[in-house]
Order: C-alpha cells, then sequence, then structure tokens
C-alpha cells in the first residue's frame, strides 16, 4: 500500500481555477481527505476551462480535471444561512480549510479565520491571492499574467530581442499553490501546536522567491538580470544549440565538460583558442563560441548528438514538445500519469499528471478521478449527521 503521510486529514477545498486546486492536489496525493466545497449551480470556474468545449460545457473541462482527483466534490450556497451552517459543520471535523477568494471576502460572510476557529480551535487556515492580505495591492484579482509581469519574471524571459514574455504555462498560480501545500504540510507537522494557524500566501511573493539567482545578482551584486533567451547568464558554452536537425540543450559548465564537447564533436581546437580557453573568456565570447559549436553540430540530429555527448560526460538534453516529453519511458516508468476508465461526467478514459513525488520508491496516487459537480453532496451531509429529510430539506432551500 502507498504511504499516505497526510492519512486522517481532513481539507475543505473553497478554491477555483489554479493555485488553490492545484495546493489540494498535492495534500490529496499525500493522503488528505479533501471535499471540494462549490458553489451552486457553477461549481469552480475550472470546470468551464480547456481544450475541449464539449467537457467544458458538461462542467468537465480539462483544466478541473487536470488537478481535482481524488477530491469530493459538494455544493453549498455560503451565503445563505443554512449553507453556513452546513459549512461550519463541516469546518468543525476538519483540519484545514483553503481559499483563494480576494481579502475579505470570507469576513463578509462571516466565515473568517476567526469565525472559524470558533468550530475549531485548532483550524488550519490557509488564504491564497495574488498580493496577499494586507499592503496596498490586496484587494487586485489574482491573475497569473498579471503577477508575471508585477513580479519581474517576465522581464527576465525571451530573448533580449523578444523580452519580456510571460512563461508558457501559469507558473505564478502553480509555484502559489505548490507554497499554499507546503506551508500547509508544516503547519500540520508542529506537534507543539495548540491553536489556530492563518496561512497567507502572496502568489506575488511565491513566485519571486523562486527567482533567487536573479534578485541576489541585484541585491548583492548590484547587478539586473537580463533577459538572455536560452543561454545560461553564468556558463558558456551552455544553452540551445542547432543541429542538423532539431534542437539540443547543452550545459558544458565546467572545463573538464567543455573541453570533452570540443572532441565529441570533432574541434579539439577549440579548447586552445585564446577567445575560449578560459572560462571567463568564453562568458566574453559567447556567442562567436556558439556559432562555431553549432557549425560542427550540423553534422548529426539531436537525437544523434545527445548519447555521443552524454556517453563523454557533457550534459545535454533534446528539446522536447509536450506531446514528446509525455511519451518518453522516463516519465511513464516512474508513475507520473494516472488513467482513470471511464470517469464519471466525462464517459471516458482520462489521464492526468500525479505529483512529482516518490515515497518510499511509490508515487503518491489518488483512488477516485475528478468529481463531478456535488457528485458527494449526499454522502458527505449524511456523514455530519444530517437525515435524508434534512438533506431534502437543504435542497429545496437551496442551501446545498
Amino acid at each position: 500500500m502507498a504511504y499516505r503521510p497526510l492519512h486522517g486529514i481532513r481539507v475543505l477545498d473553497l478554491t477555483n481555477v489554479l493555485a488553490g486546486p492545484f495546493a489540494c492536489h498535492q495534500l490529496a496525493h499525500l493522503g488528505a481527505d479533501v471535499i471540494k466545497v462549490e458553489a451552486r449551480g457553477t461549481g469552480d470556474l475550472a470546470r468551464q476551462l480547456g481544450a475541449d468545449p464539449g467537457l467544458n460545457q458538461r462542467g468537465m473541462g480539462a483544466s478541473f480535471l487536470a488537478q481535482n482527483a481524488g477530491k469530493r466534490s459538494i455544493t453549498v450556497d455560503l451565503k445563505q444561512p443554512r449553507g453556513k451552517a452546513v459549512f461550519r459543520r463541516l469546518v468543525q471535523r476538519a483540519d484545514v480549510v483553503v481559499e483563494n477568494f480576494r481579502p475579505g471576502v470570507m469576513r463578509r460572510l462571516g466565515l473568517d479565520f476567526e469565525a472559524l476557529c470558533a468550530d475549531n480551535p485548532k483550524l488550519v487556515y490557509c488564504a491564497i491571492s495574488g498580493f496577499g492580505q494586507d499592503g496596498s495591492l490586496r484587494d487586485l484579482p489574482a491573475y497569473d499574467q498579471i503577477v508575471q509581469g508585477m513580479s519581474g519574471a517576465m522581464s527576465i524571459t525571451g530573448s533580449p530581442e523578444a523580452a519580456p514574455l510571460r512563461v508558457g504555462y501559469p507558473v505564478a498560480d502553480t509555484i502559489g499553490g505548490m507554497t499554499a501545500a507546503y506551508a500547509i504540510a508544516a503547519a500540520l507537522a508542529d506537534r507543539q501546536r495548540t491553536q489556530g494557524c492563518f496561512i497567507d500566501i502572496s502568489m506575488l511573493e511565491a513566485i519571486m522567491a523562486t527567482m533567487g539567482w536573479a534578485v541576489s545578482n541585484y541585491l548583492v551584486a548590484g547587478r539586473e538580470a537580463q533577459p538572455l533567451g536560452n543561454e545560461n547568464m553564468t556558463a558558456s558554452p551552455s544553452g540551445t544549440f542547432q543541429t542538423g536537425s532539431g534542437l539540443l540543450n547543452i550545459a558544458a559548465n565546467r572545463q573538464s565538460q567543455f573541453e570533452a564537447l570540443c572532441q565529441v564533436i570533432g574541434r579539439p581546437e577549440l579548447a586552445q583558442d585564446t577567445r575560449y580557453a578560459e572560462r571567463e573568456a568564453r562568458l566574453r565570447h559567447r556567442y562567436e563560441l556558439k556559432a562555431d559549436i553549432e557549425a560542427a553540430l550540423q553534422a548529426r540530429t539531436a537525437e544523434q548528438w545527445w548519447p555521443l555527448l552524454t556517453a563523454a560526460s557533457v550534459p545535454s538534453g533534446p528539446v522536447y514538445t509536450v506531446p514528446q516529453a509525455l511519451a518518453h519511458p522516463q516519465v511513464a516508468e516512474r508513475g507520473m500519469i494516472a488513467t482513470f476508465k471511464n470517469a464519471p461526467g466525462v464517459d471516458r478514459d482520462i489521464s492526468v499528471l500525479r505529483t512529482g513525488i516518490k515515497l518510499d520508491g511509490q508515487a503518491p496516487a489518488v483512488d477516485t478521478p475528478p468529481p463531478t459537480l456535488g457528485q458527494h453532496t449526499d454522502a458527505i451531509l449524511a456523514e455530519l449527521g444530517y437525515t435524508a429529510e434534512d438533506i431534502a430539506t437543504l435542497k429545496t432551500e437551496q442551501a446545498v
């Protein structure tokens, strides 16, 4: 049986779209019982997002499927008194609440951290937002591209001619979610904790925390990071090179690796060239060196060069598309992709990513596919002690 360190932990996931659902996706795979608390009728906006219009119309968009496997779904109207009462009963039996509303929304609903701690004094409450719970930007909505731009990440992404560019996937959302997940796990791991814990996750700060090299070069050395495209700012030759067919990444960061590279590509004299012989010289003449290397690389394809360079201890690898990466045996053999047969609401097999973690040699997994909207409402309410008559009344009142 897979090791599930969060077994017995219950998480209430009130989140939408990506940062919050991604955080709770990690917790579910680590064994937590994640209950997705969704709005009646519409649910998580991600249910309507993705590349398959048919699934979007059914409320099972590909964007939703990507990070909601293993969760249970209950629909609750948090604006109605009876709906609030249902939610507060859920909180009494939960360990964690995660929300990504704008700051102040939960307080206006009367469901903020202080109010919920009256129901559960040791509650771990995680609020994810674009800019945090205080500061002059606190009320701005959390959009990945806006955060990418304001963090400085876009300014150093792309080539000098093309920058600034956004990262090709919602990196601020994803890093924000990952940051939230480990903060929640840390709070749960505190054996000395005797009271509730409020976790304030700012997507802006989360992505900036991952920009250590770019930021510290400015803070410590006064050097502002610049966009270098596929070049490595710290070493040369280190970047992406055109071969006879296909692109090849090479990271010959050490002197021995550079000399081995020159041998493999049939240009041993480059290692003796005064422009390239030493590390700092190679940095000054990086584009001349790149041109010389690419001229030699025309003799073979990227797939042919890669094993030759690897055998000579020169770090290298082809540049794959997403489908090529997913099809690679390295990904498939390590259990990175989960497949659910005939998933409810989708009515066909679906495959989604797991977490990229191995625990005791196994990839954490969940047992169930992403839920349809409100799929588990009746079962969860019954767990809370509501009778069939109670449930029928709540539905009639549109509280759930």
